[in-house]
């Protein structure tokens, strides 16, 4: 299989996994603090791809610190610690709504920052999504608090940005897939531990309930689903990398509703029902251009 359909298919694990991550993330609020939690797991996912990049054999040390340190900084200690928080107060399913607005904040910054344009059946799946995704936000009837609301969206621009300079590392040949996904999230986790250090919050509760959705993120969401993230950037166009993640918001929204309870609306289930002929288009598109090649 080629470059691109391997993408795909990581694409589509990797939504999953975060997908349903959102349903445990809303849980796991009630036993412990956003901060807290975000720096546990992204530091041990860290250190677990450490791990990895060590067992083969691959030198440890980052290979651009400066710009490892800044994606560092927006894809984990921004993107991950404002979701986290968000979800404190807000619905899982709409703040995962909100924060993968990012793949519009992408494009936008993708264009003039990398030089990417969508090309061919991109074009209609964009506007397939962006309609998906704004009647999945029904803004002519929102009831939410707007600051779970604000932290959601600043989530999904920081991760935007991390993206642009993920690419641009890339270009400059910097980018080994595994030490970047281990490095910036490890950075970023430190960020995340002095901030969870700063803020007073209660004492973990530790149950065996809580330490399955630990382990759960620690290993598959900060460091399985990571490296999926950035096996994806590197090989697809960020643009068409950010579109293709939007199966997790209509996952999350799946699950909120199946395991929370958590109601969807008409229009709700219909901008799913688009964003799903959005990725269904690019999964054609991708999986085209990989028999051609």
């Amino acid at each position: 299989m080629s470059a691109a359909p391997r993408a795909i298919l990581a694409l589509l694990l990797m939504s999953l996994i975060w997908g349903y991550n959102w349903v445990l993330v809303k849980e796991a609020m009630r036993l412990v603090s956003p901060f807290d939690f975000s720096a546990i797991r992204t530091i041990g996912g860290g250190i677990l791809l450490l791990g990895v990049l060590s067992w083969k054999g691959r030198p440890l040390q980052p290979r651009n610190v400066p710009m490892t340190l800044l994606v560092g900084l927006l894809c984990t200690t921004v993107s991950v610690g404002a979701a986290t928080w968000a979800l404190v107060e807000g619905g899982a399913g709409k703040m995962a709504i909100l924060v993968y607005a990012m793949p519009f904040w992408l494009i936008l910054m993708a264009w003039p920052l990398l030089g990417e344009r969508p090309r061919g059946l991109q074009r209609p799946a964009v506007a397939l999504a962006l309609a998906g995704l704004v009647l999945l936000l029904e803004p002519w009837d929102y009831r939410g608090d707007w600051f779970p609301s604000a932290l959601a969206v600043s989530s999904g621009l920081a991760w935007a940005a991390s993206a642009v300079v993920t690419k641009r590392m890339d270009r400059l040949g910097e980018v080994d897939v595994i030490s970047l996904s281990a490095w910036q999230v490890l950075f970023g986790g430190l960020f995340l531990a002095a901030a969870a250090l700063a803020v007073p919050s209660a004492p973990i509760r530790w149950t065996p309930w809580m330490a399955g959705a630990m382990t759960y993120n620690v290993v598959l969401t900060s460091a399985v689903a990571i490296l999926l993230w950035f096996y994806v950037l590197k090989v697809l166009p960020a643009g068409i990398a950010g579109l293709g993640s939007l199966a997790t918001p209509v996952l999350g929204l799946f699950f909120a509703y199946v395991l929370l309870g958590e109601r969807f609306s008409f229009w709700e289930g219909l901008g799913g029902l688009l964003i799903l002929a959005a990725l269904a288009l690019l999964a054609f598109e991708g999986f085209r251009n990989g028999n051609r090649s």
